[in-house]
């Protein structure tokens, strides 16, 4: 009993002692593999700074979103409140379907306040936020709406039910709105720019189309295709890409009914032959030669399987339109009128000979009618409008220099040399030949003419150093250039963003020059702040205290402008001319505050989400407070 015993201690002291020898000797855990899975992390895991962070997130959420609701301008309201329902909805979603539904009414105000408005009031709220500003008039219900179906399907079917609610209030517009402008005295249908509701219902169309929900899309378009316009024939060329069939079932539809429509012009034939020759690029002409080409796709080569019974029904429908007897100059109401419609037939006259001869002879007749009312520099048949998507770029060009050279030592007036030059200029610039665009321009006799067209010209320069990514010639351009403040700022800013990598000391000398030119830009322009946002963005990536310091001015510089909205920025350079006007546009995302306070947030969020609180602007401090806060609430951002 005692031997057995004491075995059985002996026994168990082993054991123990085996047990603490293991544990001494137990190997450590092999290193995860790169990519292998981990195991989810427990309660005790968790980073107390970032769940800081996430409760502070959603407090500065929901604060925006219940001081939204009294924002004085309709568009931030729904912007706003649709936005932050966008980022609360991981966390509370029922919250943020209710901000979803007041979105949704605010929207639907703004979509009518901006309905009502005139194109003077639309151009004077354009101008007053700066040259830099590139902001269209928005479909907010739309916006609202892809917010909400990316979301929740069921919500967004509901907004899309409530948008059915005034399908036929909106089709009876879209459907009269030819016919009324029609028949008001001076006004005319203009198919590059259709009523309102033509335009919002199209947008979301394709929309609806680009996501791939070609029913519902369908659904939206069918009203507004008619009278035949611009963002008609776009949607179809998409469409085409994605179901030829459906798209020329529509076409030949619009072909029959446009054959019949009284409204229908010079300029609704030019649009229909897009989806045969050129689609994405849309021209439309008016009586006095100004011209508008949208080209809203690098494609526009004609599609190779084009049903040849389709492109017959085009020409048969074209001639029936061109061929019209002409009303007196006094009561033409077309949107063409007689030159617009002389540059259409003499643009198409050589389709019709290849393809439907038996209709060119009484259309030559018909261009020989209008010759008397056409000015001569639209019937230049190796003009750009004559030759643009139907001739290859370069030969077109060729062409079109030489042309207008040569046009120039016969000029008769002063004016009418001034006017080639200018033309000579742009040709070059096309080319790419800055220089020699140059030359052309110091040519120009017309003091007001040659100053505008140096400062168009130099900012192309700069335009095309960044492009070809030469900062140094970038920076000496926007420094020598004859342009605006802003633009400078901007040239010397990319300038910065190119140099960055190679040599970030330059980079932040030439970030400190652009700071000089953004200062003595107007302290109440919004134009201001744009460019201080765009440095402090780029010098964030070289000398961060810097950026953080400079901050405070961009702070500063959004208080003193109202109209900055800290979003929706872009460049504007354009030239007026005595008939038109030249125009160049693009969008500028660093002028914008989401990028710049999304990179504050992730270094350092609750100063960042100070700064953010310390604007006074409604606009900027909901683009600022909802880009700090989704760093602390987005799975992508942490």
């Amino acid at each position: 009993m005692i031997r057995s015993a004491r075995l059985s201690i002996i026994f168990v002291l082993c054991l123990s002692t085996f047990h603490l020898q293991a544990g001494a000797q137990q190997p450590a855990p092999k290193p995860k593999k790169p990519g292998g899975k981990t195991a989810p992390a427990t309660a005790t895991e968790v980073d107390p700074l970032a769940e800081a962070r996430r409760t502070t997130a959603l407090a500065m959420l929901n604060s925006l979103a219940d001081e939204a609701r009294n924002f004085h301008d309709q568009t931030l309201r729904a912007r706003t409140q649709a936005r932050t329902a966008d980022a609360l909805w991981e966390t509370d979603k029922e919250r943020a379907r209710t901000l979803f539904r007041r979105a949704w009414e605010a929207a639907e105000a703004a979509d009518q306040e901006n309905e009502r408005m005139s194109d003077d009031e639309r151009r004077a709220r354009r101008n007053s936020r700066g040259s830099a500003a590139v902001r269209n008039m928005p479909s907010m219900r739309r916006e609202v709406l892809q917010f909400a179906a990316k979301r929740d399907r069921a919500l967004g079917e509901e907004f899309l039910a409530r948008m059915d609610e005034t399908k036929k209030q909106e089709t009876s517009s879209a459907a009269t709105a030819a016919a009324e402008a029609s028949a008001a005295q001076g006004q005319r249908f203009n198919p590059d720019e259709p009523p309102n509701a033509m335009v919002q219902r199209l947008s979301l169309a394709r929309q609806l189309l680009d996501d791939g929900d070609v029913e519902r899309a369908l659904l939206f378009a069918d009203a507004a295709l008619e009278p035949v316009n611009t963002y008609g024939m776009n949607f179809l060329d998409v469409l085409r890409e994605k179901n030829p069939q459906t798209a020329d079932e529509r076409y030949a539809t619009l072909l029959s009914s446009a054959a019949n429509n009284p409204v229908s012009d010079a300029n609704s034939v030019s649009l229909l032959s897009s989806y045969v020759f050129t689609p994405n690029l849309y021209m439309t002409v008016r009586a006095d030669g100004n011209s508008h080409t949208r080209k809203w796709s690098r494609t526009t080569v004609p599609p190779s399987n084009f049903p040849p019974q389709l492109r017959d029904a085009f020409f048969r429908t074209a001639a029936a339109i061109l061929l019209r007897p002409f009303p007196p100059p006094e009561q033409d109401r077309t949107s063409a009128g007689r030159g617009g419609t002389y540059v259409v037939i003499a643009r198409l006259t050589p389709l019709f000979e290849q393809y439907a001869p038996s209709f060119a002879p009484r259309l030559r007749t018909q261009l020989a009618a209008l010759t008397p009312d056409t000015p001569e520099n639209m019937r230049d048949p190796r003009g750009r409008l004559m030759t643009e998507g139907l001739v290859p770029d370069a030969e077109q060009m060729r062409n079109r220099t030489q042309d207008i050279l040569n046009r120039i030592q016969s000029a008769k007036s002063s004016d009418e040399r001034d006017e080639l030059y200018m033309q000579a200029a742009f040709a070059a610039r096309d080319q790419g030949d800055t220089e020699r665009a140059r030359e052309y321009v110091d040519k120009i006799e017309d003091l007001d003419l040659r100053k505008q067209l140096r400062a168009f010209m130099d900012f192309a320069a700069v335009n095309t150093a960044i492009r070809e990514k030469k900062a140094e010639d970038a920076f000496r351009l926007a420094r020598a250039g004859e342009i605006t403040n802003v633009q400078r700022a901007w040239g010397m800013t990319e300038a910065a963003r190119l140099s960055a990598k190679t040599g970030p000391g330059r980079a932040a000398e030439m970030l400190e020059e652009a700071l000089v030119e953004a200062r003595r830009i107007d302290a109440a322009s919004p134009d201001r702040t744009r460019a201080l946002v765009a440095i402090v963005t780029q010098l964030f990536q070289l000398d961060r205290p810097r950026a953080w310091e400079t901050m405070n001015e961009v702070v500063k510089s959004s208080n003193a402008a109202p109209e900055y909205s800290g979003e929706d920025g872009g460049l504007v350079a354009r030239v007026q001319l005595k008939h038109g006007a030249a125009t160049t546009e693009f969008p500028v995302q660093t002028f914008n505050l989401t990028e710049i306070f999304t990179s504050l947030a992730k270094e350092d969020f609750n100063r960042a989400a100070d700064l953010a609180r310390s604007l006074t602007g409604e606009y900027p401090r909901s683009v600022a407070t909802l880009a700090v806060a989704r760093t602390a609430l987005d799975k992508k951002q942490r």
